[in-house]
């Protein structure tokens, strides 16, 4: 029997999803493209990414699966047993978004609450999920509320400055000498034309992290840009840690602000590529921890929701 009940507000908890193995990359990759087979050299490509990765696929959809319960945990002790229900809706995944609000209509639940895993908000990338859990929810008669943004929550903020602080100290005596590099995924150069909040709120939540951890040597980046053949946001990582190199920096803690979990745009598009790109440079990369499950992030999360749930977004 489901623990939802007929008061209960039903939370979809929704990210951008991955495979379960590798063997259903070519599916995700498929999806990804809009149902168009990628190409021989594209799922090579893709796959040897997540093979590059220690542990494999599993660890990336785990993740996943550990915010959603953390989130429910942290709802239950807040809100108590029952007042709120989870599930999950992915965007290039099974569950997917539509799966998602059809579990919580076959559970009874009547109003509903949306929120992305991320803390900035686009249209290209919050909205393009809000869009399809609302068109979803119409159809079952679910009334949907959005939280569309968060990136300046103080829970946050202070989860990624004790970060940020930690991985400095890590450098030692270079601490003093060590820039920050915030990043986040790159979105089509397209956005600017729409007005869209993105770039602003990323640069937002940096600001006030490299304040709240005392840092005053920090820059912004782009990173893990699609292969479409049109233009990208950028600076690109690999093009900042160039540009650094040739200014003589030696010590660069990367901070993906734009990111709340490890995945592979972390695992793989930091730790092995940026990094391997920034040593053949003489510079020292080193990153801070994720947040994943955190507390602080899930009380974010949860303050989100119930705020929402109150007739007031945070």
């Amino acid at each position: 029997m489901s623990r939802a009940e007929s008061k209960a507000i039903g939370v979809l908890v929704m990210s951008y999803g991955t495979p379960e193995s590798l063997d259903g990359v070519e599916a995700y990759y498929t999806h990804i493209r809009r149902g168009n087979p990628p190409s021989a050299q594209q799922l090579e490509d893709l796959t040897r990414r997540y093979r590059s990765i220690v542990g494999g696929v599993f660890p990336l959809r785990e993740n996943t699966n550990g915010q959603a319960a953390a989130l429910q945990r942290t709802l239950d002790e807040r809100a108590g047993y029952g007042a709120y229900v989870c599930y999950q809706g992915l965007k290039h995944a099974a569950p997917y978004i539509e799966d998602g609000v059809a579990a919580m209509a076959a559970d009874g639940i009547e109003e509903a609450i949306g929120i992305v895993l991320t803390p900035q908000y686009s249209a290209m990338s919050v909205g393009g999920y809000m869009k399809r859990a609302q068109e979803e929810a119409a159809k079952h008669g679910i009334t949907l509320m959005d939280v569309q943004e968060y990136h300046l929550h103080p829970e946050l903020i202070d989860a990624l400055s004790r970060r940020v602080i930690e991985g400095l100290d890590r450098f030692g005596e270079k601490r003093s000498d060590t820039l920050v590099l915030f990043s986040a995924h790159s979105l089509p150069a397209k956005v600017l034309e729409m007005n869209d909040p993105y770039a602003d709120q990323l640069l937002a939540t940096s600001h006030a992290v490299a304040e709240a951890a005392g840092v005053e040597n920090w820059q912004f980046t782009w990173q893990s840009a699609g292969q479409t053949g049109q233009p990208w946001l950028g600076p690109d990582i690999l093009e900042t840690l160039g540009r650094l190199s040739d200014e003589g920096v030696k010590s660069v803690l990367a901070a993906p602000v734009g990111f709340v979990s490890d995945h592979l745009e972390v695992l793989y598009d930091i730790d092995i590529e940026a990094r391997k790109f920034a040593e053949e440079r003489g510079i020292r990369l080193e990153r801070i921890r994720m947040l994943n499950d955190d507390p602080q992030y899930m009380a974010a999360l949860a303050d989100s929701v119930i705020g929402m749930a109150n007739g007031r977004a945070n």
